[in-house]
């Protein structure tokens, strides 16, 4: 066995089924080696997209996505995606060729430092020595990718040891990281605790965020919610913990969140944080929202506790396994009626919105468009105006919400939607993007082609890049530059050429019959939504 067996040979172990890259001289002996596997290799039409497909599948199997590439400007590629899962601590594996040992430092061709390169965005990073110590790396790999909390880790194998004999192969049978202990279970004393502060508050809300999914701890969060008649919110990352019209559920808080969501947190005098940083576009003004409260997190990751705003009790672990506990304990909360309906009728304020007469407008289309998915659909929001008309309009019951919310990268929805097919064909997917987004990853049209999948794609067109129009609208006085995008395509022949089904949005009066058209259609489609290029991000809507 070569080196390049042995990294075979260490994805069929950790139970891997499906890999994406795109393959190069570098990496050539792992592909050759894959072949005498039953693991299906992906051609990606990108790099950085290899790492977006790996990313929705691992969000939708729970498992470390895998993706592979070659060195150089291969690599290099891939650091876009590595990026983006690390800011949503998406777990994946992503392998990278490399020169020969001897010319690493050289300046040869195709040689990049990745592991220095990548090294903000990564739980952890190898450079392979010696074809030996395979086994052993890709078994911390995963176990540091999928515990804790998630996250890429990055492997980079020199050329000359992915052909380096291996003499005597161990492969382990567990991994015992001295320096890597993550706290799975909540400490018992601050678990009494919380309970103690929610059997005296009177207005506690739970605020959920990415990591609740990520430890598949949603049904236990829901659980408890109605258990107590606790009120939930979420950020971004965290849409789809309730269904979207459970009279518990609250909406998305944040900058672009709604009226009850953010009420919600002002108002409450406990906040229960659950797997959600901080971050600036779930609070604006973190001190002064969580002022005069009591402040509960609930996080895998100590570094996150207290980071962006004083914590008052914090519980260390696992969300799944702290919901669990919490939830064999008998906690005698006041009574939440008032609380709750006071809580509704901020929800039940519609926010004014001017309807366009001549186009789609967007937030009916994607409320219609969720309505309409099957339950347990997965909806994939790419990255601009388009993903704020998403999370504000969705319609969410058992499905997921995917979307990139800490790197904010465009182009992500469509491989993304990509890796959540193939995670499970029987769950319908849809990606939803601007033309700006879809632009970056048309290409992967390709790949979906070539893997036989039957995928839903949206594009939002208004022929601009609207988030950066409506910032230059009225922060600069209406001085647009670099946001024009009438240069094409051509959607219905980009469809024609990818052998898609295309249909086409003008209107209001066209989105229910087309939409209906769009679900049930066989095979891919291509539905483009023609939007107002003046149109803006307010509450979801349409405003002018």
């Amino acid at each position: 066995m070569n080196g390049a067996d042995a990294v075979a040979k260490c994805l069929e172990n950790q139970g891997v089924k499906t890999v994406y890259g795109y393959p190069g001289v570098a990496i050539c002996p792992v592909y050759d080696s894959l072949l005498n596997t039953d693991i299906h290799t992906v051609l990606v039409r990108s790099e950085a997209n290899a790492a977006h497909a790996a990313s929705g599948m691992a969000r939708i199997s729970g498992k470390p996505g895998v993706c592979i590439c070659t060195s150089g400007p291969g690599a290099t590629n891939l650091i876009t995606g590595i990026a983006t899962a690390y800011m949503d601590s998406i777990p994946l594996v992503c392998i990278t060729g490399q020169v020969n040992s001897d010319l690493i430092g050289g300046d040869v061709f195709q040689e990049a430092d990745i592991t220095g390169a990548a090294e903000s965005f990564v739980k952890y990073s190898y450079l392979v020595r010696k074809a030996s110590d395979i086994p052993r790396i890709f078994a911390e790999a995963f176990h540091i990718a999928s515990t804790g909390r998630r996250g890429p880790v990055l492997i980079d194998i020199p050329f000359d040891i992915q052909n380096q004999e291996i003499r005597k192969v161990e492969f382990p049978k567990e991994v015992n990281l001295r320096t890597y202990k993550p706290t799975y279970y909540g400490n018992p004393m601050q678990i009494r605790k919380v309970v103690s502060a929610l059997e005296e508050c009177e207005r506690p809300i739970l605020y959920t965020g990415g990591g609740v999914h990520l430890c598949q701890a949603r049904d236990l969060v829901r659980e408890f919610s109605e258990k107590y008649s606790i009120p939930v919110v979420s950020t971004m990352m965290g849409i789809g913990t309730m269904p979207s019209k459970h009279p518990l559920y609250m909406g998305m808080a944040g900058n672009n969140g709604n009226l009850a969501a953010n009420r919600a947190i002002h108002e409450a005098d406990t906040v229960i944080l659950v797997g959600a940083r901080i971050a600036d576009r779930a609070v604006n003004n973190p001190g002064r929202m969580m002022a005069n409260k009591t402040l509960i997190q609930i996080d895998v990751d100590p570094a996150e506790v207290g980071k962006n705003v004083k914590c008052d009790l914090p519980i260390v672990g696992d969300a799944k396994a702290i919901f669990e506990e919490m939830l064999k304990l008998d906690i005698h909360v006041k009574d939440m009626s008032s609380w709750c309906g006071e809580l509704q009728e901020y929800r039940q304020k519609k926010s004014r919105r001017v309807v366009p007469e001549k186009f789609c407008d967007p937030a009916y289309f994607v409320h219609e468009l969720s309505t309409h998915m099957q339950e347990d659909a997965v909806y994939v929001a790419d990255v601009g105006q388009n993903q704020i008309w998403s999370c504000a309009n969705v319609v969410m019951r058992e499905g997921r919400f995917l979307t990139s919310g800490g790197m904010g990268t465009m182009g992500y929805a469509l491989p993304a939607a990509i890796g959540a097919k193939m995670a499970d064909q029987s769950r319908e997917v849809v990606s939803v993007s601007g033309d700006g987004g879809f632009q970056m990853a048309m290409m992967e049209l390709a790949t979906s082609n070539q893997e036989g999948l039957e995928l839903k794609h949206v594009v939002m067109n208004n022929s601009s890049l609207g988030m950066v129009r409506e910032a230059q609208k009225f922060t600069f006085g209406g001085r647009y530059t670099m946001v024009d995008l009438n240069g094409g395509p051509d959607y219905e022949q980009l469809a024609k050429a990818y052998g898609m089904k295309y249909l086409r949005i003008e209107n209001n009066d066209d989105v229910e019959p087309v939409v209906k058209k769009f679900l049930k259609a066989k095979g891919s489609v291509l539905l483009e939504v023609i939007v107002d290029e003046d149109g803006i991000v307010r509450k979801g809507g349409i405003a002018k």
